[in-house]
């Protein structure tokens, strides 16, 4: 079937219409109004709507204009004021340009006037500051020289430093006369209100004198501070001060001692005169605290812009610059010295007084350790090359001297009279008084106050001059007491030999004729012994003192060499007592290649009938009784008397080791070396408890 085509215009119009977009806003807004005026869908209707819109929009347009009659009124009425209001400019503008031709000249005129106006204030200003910065007004003219000293006064003499201080900067100038002779003037106004300050000052300072706690007003402390500048005028008034407060702190020390404060609260040191600790503490602890007083007052004077603080002087001294600091620490010594120098002489005879009267020897170490603090306490605050500190330094090597004077004095009692040697040979008393009186000043030495960047004096000379005299006393007595031991032995010695005459065996002959041998070394076995309880005693409390620690180590040395000497004589006792003594170094030659010898059993004195008698009287005493050997019954000290046997038996085994040993060997040529030594060494070791 053939296809109708369509014509291009109408085929536009279509593609048109199926191309737009029927829900866009715009579409639909304009749908809605349509519908407001367009009621019925005819064909008429249809036909007319194009004059139908025409005619809704010129009925809009008509209503517009109607509402907008009245604003167009409006507008036009403000546009006839706004003509009305350029007429009106218009005309005064002609009117001031009239008015500026009339008024030029006076305009000319004021605009002269004014500059030159500018130009003669600024005159009358530069006059005023020349005339400020140059020139002393009448009134400071009179504080300088007439009224009483004020602040008044010292606002003229900082002014005055100020125009001298500006005469200079003038001299670079080229008005360099007129700076000369201003200098000159502010010099002489200068120089008198100096003087007059510094007699002032002067006479304030006098003041200072008459009372004990005076007072530093702050007119005082200015005038000082400006008096700085003239260092000539400064020290002198530094030199009234220290008189006056000389003076002033004498009389307040010699009334402490003689009256006490009012109403005698505090009493009078010199109540307590009969205790000297707390007599020479009293002293140094008033000294102290007059001292702080002092240099409090000193600060005030001559450094008025420090703070008051309790740091020792070299310290905040050295918070300051280099050439501040050193001026300052020179003026405070000075004057701090001049002062306290008048209390040295009456202090140091009081003290020397104490020394003198020969206090117990506690009291003496403990003033000495006293005097010692505050020599450092008063250093830090006052320096050290001052008279006050010198003394005290002096009053300590002296405290420290009497002291070590009465410790010498002690040992050398001691020494001239020596005690006896107990039955049960204990330490003698003087040796634990000496000890007790130790331990108190061990504590007093633990408890005494040192500054913290100092260190404690060395406490060894003190334990060496109390303990080495007592030491040097146990000695004599314990050699006194060998030899009265030998007198008796040898008698002894001589009674058994004259009733021992009778026939014996061999075995018997050497036990009897080792008893001198024994009865001289009872002699000295005892004297080790009562040493040793001695030294013990010596040592046993000093062991819980570390400072101590060095000389417990000495006497722990003097009493094992003590210990090895005993031991070994009482070896050599058994040993000589079996006929063994001289014997052991053929025994001990024969291990030794170096020497050479003949064979062991062909000698006399280690021959096998020989040896075999030694052996078995060796034997009984190892297998005796209880008493056959050493047991250090009277040593005090149960370690040491435990130790002691313990060493003896090791050195009789070892002894015997050596004789077993050189019996078995072949080359000495026994003929019968096991029934000779029954025993083998382990036998023997315990047997003695090895």
């Amino acid at each position: 079937m053939a296809t109708v085509g369509v014509a291009p215009g109408l085929s536009r119009k279509l593609k048109k219409v199926l191309e737009s977009r029927t829900d866009s806003p715009d579409l639909l807004a304009s749908l809605n109004t349509l519908s407001t005026f367009y009621t019925e869908n005819t064909q008429h209707a249809r036909r007319n709507l194009r004059s139908t819109i025409e005619k809704r929009c010129l009925s809009i347009n008509h209503d517009f204009l109607r509402a907008s009659d009245a604003a167009q009124q409006a507008l036009d009425c403000v546009e006839e004021e706004v003509n009305a209001l350029a007429d009106c400019c218009d005309r005064i503008a002609k009117a001031l340009n009239s008015c500026n031709a009339t008024t030029g000249d006076i305009i000319s005129t004021t605009e002269r006037l004014k500059q030159e106006l500018e130009i003669t204030t600024q005159r009358q200003e530069i006059a005023s500051c020349f005339l400020r910065d140059y020139q002393l007004s009448n009134e400071e003219i009179s504080a300088l020289r007439e009224e009483d000293l004020n602040e008044n006064f010292f606002k003229a003499l900082s002014h005055v430093q100020e125009i001298h201080a500006n005469c200079k900067i003038l001299l670079r100038t080229h008005h360099q006369r007129a700076g000369l002779e201003l200098m000159d003037m502010m010099a002489v106004y200068q120089e008198g209100a100096y003087e007059r300050l510094c007699r002032w000052v002067q006479s304030e300072c006098r003041r200072l004198g008459d009372s004990d706690n005076p007072e530093v007003s702050e007119l005082l402390k200015t005038a000082v501070r400006c008096l700085k500048e003239r260092p000539v005028l400064f020290n002198y008034c530094a030199e009234e001060v220290a008189n006056m407060r000389h003076n002033a702190l004498f009389r307040r020390f010699i009334s402490a001692l003689t009256r006490g404060g009012p109403g005698e609260l505090p009493r009078p040191i010199e109540v307590h005169a009969h205790d000297p600790l707390r007599y020479v503490g009293d002293m140094l602890g008033w000294l102290h605290q007059a001292l702080a007083s002092e240099r409090e007052l000193v600060l005030a004077l001559l450094d008025p812009d420090a703070a008051v603080d309790t740091e020792p002087t070299a310290q905040r001294l050295s918070k300051l610059s280099e050439s501040d600091g050193g001026k300052m620490e020179s003026d405070l010594k000075f004057v701090l010295d001049r002062i306290f120098e008048g209390v040295c002489r009456p202090f140091k005879v009081r003290v020397e007084q104490v020394l003198q009267s020969q206090p117990n020897l506690i009291i003496a170490y403990k003033l000495s350790n006293t005097l010692e603090f505050y020599c450092y306490t008063i250093s830090d605050l006052l320096g050290r090359e001052t008279s006050l500190c010198n003394t005290l330094w002096l009053l300590k090597d002296a405290a420290q001297k009497t002291f070590f004077d009465i410790l010498k004095s002690r040992g050398e009692k001691l020494l001239r009279y020596p005690p006896l040697v107990a039955v049960d040979l204990s330490p003698p008393a003087a040796l634990r008084e000496g000890v007790s009186v130790l331990l108190e000043i061990i504590e007093t030495h633990d408890s005494m106050m040192i500054p913290a960047s100092e260190k404690k004096p060395a406490f060894d000379p003190v334990i060496s001059a109390l303990l080495d005299p007592i030491i040097q006393m146990c000695e004599q007595a314990a050699e006194a007491h060998k030899s009265k031991g030998v007198t008796h032995s040898s008698r002894r010695s001589r009674a058994s030999t004259e009733s021992g005459q009778m026939s014996k065996s061999s075995f018997d002959a050497i036990l009897s004729n080792s008893g001198s041998t024994l009865f001289s070394q009872d002699s000295e076995t005892p004297s080790k012994i009562f040493l040793i309880n001695c030294l013990c005693a010596i040592q046993q409390p000093l062991l819980g003192h570390e400072i101590a620690s060095e000389y417990v180590k000495k006497l722990g040395a003097m009493i094992d060499n003590h210990m090895n000497i005993l031991v070994e004589k009482q070896v050599d006792a058994i040993l000589r007592r079996c006929g063994l003594s001289n014997k052991m170094p053929h025994f001990r030659n024969s291990f030794n290649k170096a020497v050479v010898e003949a064979p062991l059993a062909e000698m006399e004195d280690t021959s096998p009938a020989s040896l075999s008698e030694c052996l078995k009287a060796f034997f009984g005493l190892i297998l005796g009784s209880e008493s056959s050997l050493p047991e250090f019954e009277q040593m005090q000290v149960p370690k040491l008397r435990a130790d002691a046997c313990l060493q003896v038996a090791k050195l009789l085994a070892e002894a015997y080791q050596l004789i077993y040993s050189a019996i078995m060997d072949p080359k000495n040529g026994y003929p019968d070396p096991k029934s000779l030594a029954r025993h083998p060494p382990h036998q023997i070791q315990t047997i003695l408890g090895i």
